[in-house]
């Protein structure tokens, strides 16, 4: 009978692989019939995108000027649109309407090439009224489970389909190596290797195995690369990063998200050692293009190439910009509100500074996308195929994403779950509003209209009186996110007076992008205020913090009694939060990156031994501070109930150049509750030629375990998780001694 299986999936594989390649085939014949067919002017068209917003009637919002979408369509022949109509977040139904007459325009044209339009489908459909949001990235990251990751962007796939809109722009695989940057929320954390598997996982879910299917998306890696490492914090800052780094860490994550199929990929803002990412040839072509095989389409991010000469100064003018990032390897211009970019190409082309081979190969890709999403025959959603649209069932899926991402970082005398017939407080300045739940990219760009378009979703304060009545429960806001107001915080020690506990909500505004930078990492001095006075009355505190970041909270966290991180959970975050803070559901969470305990102690948890020098033994005099002292480290996440690790196991001692090495541990529930835990296994490299990191993630898996139950879990190291990239900029593997921890356990094995 096992025979027969392994045969059948055999079978079912080979004809999936030769459907794929006889697809692949069927597609490069039709672009290459279409190519043939098109003028100049109508490739430099393709490589053209605009704001849909850009084409609306003067002083009537979300209204279509159809001598400017004529003008746009028939006369520049632009091949792509993105973002939102006015007055922002459409329906279903009204992006049909939209994207029908963007596609009755194309259909005018000559050749009937449609236009390919892209969202910033961030944490689900979260352009359009009614779709179902999850948590951002940084908590899905936090859940250690990639099936969440891959159904939360299933179902983003299904419902951005549904809004007749085929391509995202997610996603976000940027490694942020400083906590201040204000994107850090739509990254997958700090660590390489999480980010990778949560990447790949994504543009699976995305793009299925059909990603022309009525159900699936184009997906768009963002952003090559580097991005997330700004020196100064702030977005769109310039970057110092050696090239052998990026191999090691920021390259491999988008290798993951190529290697599961990504269509697309969009360019960093940013400049890395001086060069902008949009004018290097070297990272977009010799590297993307040709080392990595990447044969999807390159998009720039808003208004990139205008930036060469306005903002990074290494062009002479717009022109000239263009020049430089067509023959970097940019495929399409996010121009995206003018028609510099086609006028300024179709004349660099005419007079040969660029060649038509590099047109035909952007247009190539491009034209391959459209057809791979089968927007030539699909490009209307029938309303009647997305029944599960906004409900309950992806609703729920939603809801365990936040349950699974909210982590437990302190939990001092069981403090928590809470007792229902207690009477709390609620207080702090996101306890009462869905904008401090999502973030930005909810609804509109910086996410100030959650409340509007999530009004029948219930913030902290609602949920929490949903669960325990509203006699349960004392309100004030007792704080502002920014302004000071003694008023406030005395209101809030009055009502505390009246409570058992005190539920402490603290945060961050909505934001993303430059609107998010700033010059200070600490909690606003409003919010630090708050939490002092209250912790002057000697009542159990439950700190909860919704934030995108890791502000600095050591001012006072020695003062809370629990410490609950949401990040940023979507919708159903503040569900999922009342349920853990009163038990009905464990949390398993783990943060995803080191919280800062200092603003100049801002290592990661992989740091280098020579990071750590004040940490040495032979260092605890008084002269030496411990110089590696988080809040919490990477991997931090508590529960409510205890797991016991036991018997780390591995296949050999000593292994060889080809060798894999299996690895076995088991993990135990000693606790009264059922619970998951994510197992982490951490490697160290003891000796290498360049610096070893003290331990870094390599495999991780999620588990679900009841009272008394024991698993035993397994893990498979290859060759490639023993490398490092050396001077050479080549990967290798150098003999000695490795050290596997998972858990409190510990095991050697030596390369030879």
């Amino acid at each position: 009978m096992k025979k027969t299986i392994l045969l059948l999936l055999v079978l079912c594989f080979s004809v999936n692989a030769s459907f794929s390649q006889n697809n692949k085939v069927e597609i490069d014949k039709k672009v290459s019939e279409l190519l043939a067919k098109m003028t100049l002017e109508e490739k430099v068209g393709q490589m053209t995108q605009m704001t849909v917003t850009n084409f609306e009637a003067k002083g009537q919002p979300g209204v279509f000027d159809m001598v400017k979408l004529k003008e746009a369509i028939q006369n520049y022949h632009i091949g792509s649109m993105l973002n939102v109509p006015n007055p922002g977040a459409p329906t279903i139904q009204r992006w049909k309407e939209v994207i029908t007459t963007i596609n009755n325009e194309a259909n005018k044209t000559r050749l009937k090439i449609p236009v390919l339009y892209g969202i910033d489908a961030i944490h689900g459909s979260s352009y359009t009224a009614g779709a179902t949001l999850f948590p951002q990235q940084i908590g899905i990251a936090a859940t250690f489970n990639t099936e969440i990751a891959k159904r939360g962007s299933e179902i983003s796939a299904y419902e951005t389909r549904a809004s007749s809109i085929p391509w995202v722009f997610s996603p976000d695989l940027d490694l942020p190596r400083n906590p201040s940057w204000s994107r850090m929320w739509e990254s997958f954390g700090e660590d390489a290797y999480l980010s990778s598997q949560m990447g790949a996982a994504m543009v699976a879910g995305f793009e299925g195995n059909d990603v022309g299917s009525k159900y699936h998306v184009a997906s768009c890696m963002k952003h090559f690369i580097g991005y997330g490492s700004t020196t100064t914090g702030k977005d769109r800052t310039p970057s110092i990063i050696p090239e052998r780094v990026l191999r090691q860490f920021d390259l491999t994550i988008y290798q993951a998200a190529i290697k599961a199929g990504s269509k697309s990929i969009m360019i960093s803002s940013g400049e890395i050692n001086g060069t902008p990412v949009h004018a290097s040839k070297h990272l977009v072509t010799d590297i993307l293009k040709n080392e990595l095989g990447f044969q999807g389409v390159v998009v720039t991010d808003w208004k990139d190439i205008i930036y060469l000469y306005t903002r990074h100064k290494v062009a002479e003018n717009n022109r000239d910009a263009v020049r430089i990032s067509v023959m970097a390897g940019i495929d399409m211009s996010m121009v995206p509100e003018d028609y510099t970019f086609y006028t300024d190409l179709l004349d660099l082309v005419n007079k040969g500074e660029v060649p038509m081979s590099r047109i035909d190969d952007a247009v190539a890709r491009i034209l391959r996308m459209k057809y791979e999403v089968n927007l030539f025959q699909n490009n209307i959603a029938d309303l009647k195929d997305y029944p599960k649209f906004g409900s309950q069932e992806f609703i729920d899926v939603a809801y365990n994403a936040a349950a699974e991402s909210i982590t437990l970082l302190k939990n001092t005398a069981a403090v928590l779950p809470l007792n229902k017939s207690e009477k709390i407080l609620v207080t702090g300045p996101t306890a009462n509003s869905m904008k401090y739940l999502n973030g930005g990219w909810s609804y509109n760009w910086q996410g100030e209209n959650s409340d509007k378009y999530a009004a029948d979703k219930s913030t902290v304060l609602e949920a929490l009186e949903n669960k325990i009545g509203k006699q349960n429960v004392l309100y004030t806001a007792g704080a502002d996110l920014e302004k000071e107001n003694e008023d406030e915080i005395q209101k809030a020690v009055a009502l505390a007076k009246d409570a058992s506990k005190i539920i402490l909500c603290l945060g961050e505004k909505n934001y993303t992008e430059t609107p998010g930078d700033i010059s200070n990492l600490y909690l606003s001095k409003s919010q630090i205020n708050l939490a002092l006075a209250l912790s002057k009355l000697n009542k159990p505190i439950i700190l909860v913090l919704n934030e995108g970041r890791p502000r600095i909270i050591s001012d006072f966290e020695d003062k809370m009694n629990a410490v609950v991180q949401c990040y940023l959970p979507g919708n159903e975050g503040a569900r999922a939060l009342a349920d853990i803070l009163y038990g009905d559901v464990n949390p398993s969470g783990r943060i995803p990156y080191n919280y800062p305990r200092y603003t100049n102690s801002l290592e990661k948890y992989n740091r280098k031994y020579t990071e750590s020098l004040g940490d040495e033994e032979q260092n605890n005099d008084a002269q030496y501070q411990k110089s590696y002292s988080p809040q919490y480290e990477f991997g931090t996440g508590l529960s409510y109930t205890t797991f016991e690790y036991s018997n780390l196991a591995i296949d050999k001692s000593e292994i060889n150049h080809t060798d894999a090495i299996t690895v076995t541990v088991d993990v135990k529930n000693t606790g009264k509750r059922a619970g998951k835990e994510a197992v982490l296994l951490y490697l160290s490299d003891k000796v290498a030629s360049i610096t070893p990191e003290v331990k870094a993630l390599k495999r991780f898996e999620k588990i679900n375990l009841e009272p008394n139950q024991t698993k035993t879990v397994t893990f498979t190291l290859n060759q490639k998780d023993l490398q490092f990239v050396g001077e050479d900029l080549k990967w290798v593997a150098e003999n000695g001694t490795f050290n596997i921890q998972i858990g409190t356990q510990n095991k050697n094995f030596v390369l030879k």
